[in-house]
């Protein structure tokens, strides 16, 4: 057996009823356990009247041995960051619509007990680094664990770009904008692009051009090991976005980013019963006999 979980935190983004309703429901349950409790700062200011620690998330590693996520897919991405850059294990219980990475359903908290006493089931996902440069000059580093989405700064409108895989020309591109995704991403943004599904043992990426202006340009799946340059030519008649997991940021015209497989891992948790293809028929509405 492996070994147990006496310290956990918790994190919620969503301030709805229904999420206030499960943390408390959350935190008086490990209660019973005898768990020591400790909030994330911005989650304690969706529990006004409560009487637990209060810890900044870059410091969550000194005060916890796991994370619990209550929210959506968006909630676990954001706490992610964290996590991977801490190496804290983290489970979600699901109070969003689809759950791919949130998988505990609210009635089923006692689901946590089996990982608190070390009966899980572990995947190490890998994260997606960006650096971004204006000019050569590098201004902005992030992680993602889902996806980074390319975009016009004025919806709507093409953007002009070119792609370069490990010193490699791949391809000009004239489209609405372009995705990259890891295998936990690519049942997001990725697969309403037309991309494939990637089981998340693979050590790949893929590469969707959204709305592309030439009908053949096509999703590639690349090795997640690559270093992926994408460079925005001064033909752009407006600024870039660029979201990193949701997370925006803006680049100018002739600007360019570099994307490789980031140093930090996710250690996602799951019950032992965990099984990646039920997820997808249950949330995808597969067919079965």
């Amino acid at each position: 057996m492996r070994s147990t979980f006496k310290s956990v935190a918790i994190i919620g983004r969503q301030n709805t009823a229904d999420t206030r309703k499960t943390l408390s429901n959350l935190i008086k349950h490990l209660q019973r356990k005898k768990v020591n409790i400790v909030l994330e700062h911005d989650t304690a200011k969706i529990l006004p009247n409560h009487k637990l620690s209060v810890i900044p998330h870059e410091k969550l590693h000194d005060n916890c041995e796991l994370i619990i996520v209550v929210g959506g897919d968006g909630s676990l991405l954001s706490a992610a960051r964290i996590a991977a850059r801490q190496d804290l294990p983290i489970i979600g219980i699901n109070r969003g619509k689809l759950g791919f990475l949130t998988d505990i359903a609210p009635d089923s908290i006692t689901k946590i007990d089996a990982i608190l006493a070390g009966e899980f089931y572990e995947e190490q996902r890998f994260l997606l680094a960006t650096e971004m440069y204006d000019h050569d000059k590098a201004i902005i580093k992030n992680l993602a664990l889902n996806d980074i989405v390319f975009l016009s700064y004025i919806a709507g409108h093409m953007i002009d770009f070119s792609v370069h895989v490990d010193q490699h020309f791949l391809c000009d591109y004239h489209a609405d904008g372009l995705i990259i995704a890891t295998p936990t991403g690519s049942t997001a943004h990725a697969l309403s692009g037309g991309g494939p599904i990637l089981h998340p043992t693979l050590e790949a990426v893929v590469l969707v051009p959204m709305l592309s202006h030439n009908l053949n340009s096509r999703p590639i799946v690349i090795k997640s090991d690559s270093t992926i340059k994408v460079v925005f030519n001064n033909a752009n008649t407006t600024d870039l976005l660029v979201r990193c997991d949701g997370q925006v940021q803006t680049m100018l015209h002739g600007s360019s980013i570099k994307i490789k497989k980031a140093k930090e891992k996710l250690r996602l948790l799951h019950p032992t019963d965990y099984s990646y293809f039920e997820t997808l028929r249950t949330k995808l509405h597969w067919e079965t006999k």
